[in-house]
């Protein structure tokens, strides 16, 4: 190495069009990319691009010049062989980086064209779904590319390959076996992009869990439980077994509110007090409520009331104002209605009778 650096050496006749050649690709890059953030101002998915390309951008242009100036050298200069493998695997590194920035950058503009942060964002939601997942895919098989192509520069990396292939018998198989499980959430994640059984953001029961997608990967799903616990699932999982999503069409969910009262409870009152009060509630969106009597037992008679909100977690508040204030209403307008149990001494083990009235 020290040739280059003595000045009789003609290792100097190629670092001073080298040097010029890096200086003139970071002026171009610099130039170029003011120009372009400019005129890709209208665009989001222009502008997006470009912004993410300019740093590996700044890299791989200086490569690109470099591994110009080093093809031109002669071929009997020392270490010009080691040079140029070198320079062209940070080419194909800094290509891979470029090339998966841009993916990134098309799906962020693609994000920013539909804002999730309105009233309606199912289809806002639907998107950035598909721009995440595919995008996140797109990235995956342009990184194997890469690293397939950088080993393809060594000799050595050839020859493991071809004698791999020879044998591809017994080695396919067990490659295939160890590979399935990225395989099969990498198809997942593909069908879970284009047939959208979960977006993020919607709201899913898994496995008894309540909870909103929060994060879609290449090959899990991240559910933020109502308690903020996160669980973490395979995207394989969502393909191969049921789960509920509240949110497939839409937002708008109906609840649902129980009672268990007694037979002597005046179901007309209770109805007349829903009717009042339900349509004053922030959380209920105008659709539908309704009073119904749903079971009857040999003890207690089953009310049901039937509301709608235009989301889950209003649903919940809206079920939970209701549940109370038609409690606070029974408890003080017919107590004696009230489910009670009532103890006489003297009936043997037929003592308790239930439901009774004081």
């Amino acid at each position: 190495m020290t040739e280059l650096f003595d000045l009789s050496s003609p290792w100097l006749a190629a670092l001073g069009p080298a040097l010029v050649a890096v200086i003139a690709a970071l002026v171009v890059h610099r130039i170029g990319g003011l120009v372009l953030m400019r005129t890709t101002q209208f665009s989001p998915v222009l502008h997006n691009m470009v912004k993410a390309a300019r740093k590996p951008a700044q890299i791989a242009l200086p490569l690109i010049a470099l591994q110009a100036v080093w093809q031109a050298a002669p071929d009997d200069l020392r270490f010009i062989g080691s040079i140029r493998h070198f320079n062209g695997l940070a080419l194909i590194a800094s290509f891979t980086w470029l090339l998966m920035s841009v993916i990134r950058g098309i799906a962020d503009g693609i994000i920013a064209q539909h804002p999730s942060d309105v009233q309606d964002n199912l289809n806002a939601r639907r998107i950035f779904t598909q721009a995440r997942v595919l995008s996140r895919t797109a990235m995956f098989i342009v990184l194997l590319a890469g690293a397939a192509m950088m080993l393809m520069t060594f000799p050595g990396a050839r020859q493991v390959g071809a004698s791999l292939l020879a044998s591809a018998g017994v080695v396919g198989i067990v490659a295939g076996i160890a590979a399935r499980p990225v395989f099969s959430n990498l198809i997942a994640g593909l069908q879970i992009a284009l047939a959208q059984p979960i977006r993020i953001d919607d709201v899913l029961i898994v496995q008894g869990e309540w909870g909103r997608v929060e994060e879609i990967t290449g090959t899990y799903v991240v559910l933020r439980i109502w308690d903020d616990r996160r669980l973490i699932i395979p995207l394989q999982w969502f393909i191969e077994n049921p789960f509920q999503n509240w949110t497939r069409n839409s937002a708008q969910i109906m609840g649902s509110v129980f009672f268990s009262v007694d037979y002597g409870m005046p179901v007309a009152a209770i109805r007349a007090e829903v009717e009042r009060l339900v349509p004053t509630l922030p959380e209920f969106d105008g659709r539908f409520f309704n009073l119904q009597v749903t079971d009857t037992t040999e003890k207690t008679v089953q009310l049901r009331v039937l509301v709608t909100a235009a989301s889950s977690s209003l649903a919940f508040d809206l079920r939970c104002k209701v549940r109370e204030a038609i409690i606070d209403f029974m408890q003080r307008e017919y107590p004696q209605h009230l489910p009670t149990l009532r103890i006489r001494p003297d009936a043997g083990s037929d003592a308790f009778e239930t439901p009774a009235t004081p």
